[in-house]
């Protein structure tokens, strides 16, 4: 699901850019993704320690 989401602001992203809108737009976008990808990380790091919870 959060994958998703970051594919597609990716491609959101990539196409602002190709497009040549306003660099506000773009920016807004790239501050966004990296807001998702964090999370994605964040939730990636919080699944180990339950895994390693899990298996002690």
């Amino acid at each position: 699901m959060l994958n998703e989401e970051i594919c597609k602001l990716r491609d959101k992203l990539n196409k602002s850019i190709e497009s040549g809108e306003d660099y506000s737009i773009t920016y807004q976008l790239s501050i966004e993704l990296d807001e998702l990808i964090a999370q994605y990380y964040k939730n990636i790091n919080q699944n180990k320690k339950k895994l390693k919870i899990i298996m002690i």
